[in-house]
């Protein structure tokens, strides 16, 4: 246990660190994030999150380390559809690129904040209520398939969101920028800018994809240090995927696919404990990663028409 607190503290020391030299150091002002750049970003992370499961399979144990890089990697396919959606976002504000980095620090600390507290109460109720993972096993199940049919993100109709009417009901707006404010006061009043309203739309729509995510990474391991570290670290690693990947996502389209057949075999691995199966952690991971290298594979091989 105590080892697994200095991890603990090591994962907290990175990761702050890095929030306090991302905007207090290398991203002062506003400028768009180059490709090179989130290159760098994105390999960084995922050499850090690679780098954290050694020191779990060295310290802790081998299925832990498979169970991390395991919810990592799902997390990570997870991602993909908020990638869509956040550019979806951008689209309908007509949000300049120089902006998309601000925002989507914010967003993303709010996200870990949120994650920090459902994961948390998710704890706490397997605690008390252990067959609510079959649940979740189910509930995956049924997102597997759902999704081989379905697309969250065709779904999002900014003119009808709940969000956005909340926001402007109760807030004073304006449409601009202003220079990349989240707010300003004019005349002794405060008025909140479109960037605002934007990050809270990417609040919202983390919020909605957590009720997937959540339980699948619980139905990978129940352990909170292996839930909440896996998590976080594939969160802080999106914002350089967003800029990275940005031109060519949806040239993957099969990664929908994968990901569904993973939230399937999440789920089903879950239920089979009701009839005392087990799977290892090991094998699951291999079984994840070839799910994940094949949709990406055939998406080359078999590229979306046009």
């Amino acid at each position: 246990m105590e080892t697994q607190n200095f991890l603990f503290i090591l994962f907290g020391v990175v990761i702050v660190a890095f929030l306090i030299a991302d905007l207090g150091f290398f991203n002062k002002t506003n400028h768009r994030i180059e490709p090179k750049s989130a290159l760098i970003q994105s390999l960084f992370w995922i050499t850090i999150s690679i780098a954290f499961s050694f020191l779990i399979y060295i310290f802790l144990d081998k299925d832990l380390a498979a169970e991390f890089l395991s919810a990592y990697v799902t997390e990570k396919m997870l991602s993909v559809d908020n990638l869509f959606v956040i550019m979806l976002i951008f689209s309908y504000f007509k949000l300049e690129e120089k902006y998309h980095h601000r925002v989507l620090f914010w967003g993303i600390l709010g996200a870990i904040v949120f994650r920090a507290l459902f994961i948390t109460a998710g704890a706490y109720i397997i605690g008390q209520i252990h067959w609510v993972l079959y649940i979740f096993g189910a509930l995956l199940v049924y997102t597997g398939i759902k999704l081989l049919q379905d697309k969250k993100e065709e779904h999002i109709d900014f003119k009808h969101n709940q969000i956005i009417r909340l926001a402007h009901k109760f807030l004073p707006f304006t449409a601009s920028h202003h220079n990349g404010k989240f707010f300003f006061k004019e005349n002794g009043k405060f008025y909140f800018t479109s960037l605002f309203l934007v990050i809270l739309l990417i609040e919202g729509t983390d919020i909605i994809f957590a009720v997937d995510s959540i339980p699948a990474v619980f139905s990978i391991s129940q352990n909170i240090f292996i839930v909440f570290t896996s998590n976080i670290f594939a969160i802080m690693g999106l914002r350089s995927l967003f800029f990275l990947v940005e031109s060519v996502l949806h040239r993957f389209h099969h990664l929908q696919k994968g990901l569904s057949f993973i939230l399937v075999f999440i789920g089903a691995k879950m239920l089979s404990g009701i009839f005392g199966l087990h799977l290892s952690s090991i094998t699951s991971f291999g079984i994840i990663i070839f799910a994940l290298a094949t949709s990406m594979i055939l998406s080359v091989i078999f590229p979306k028409k046009i």
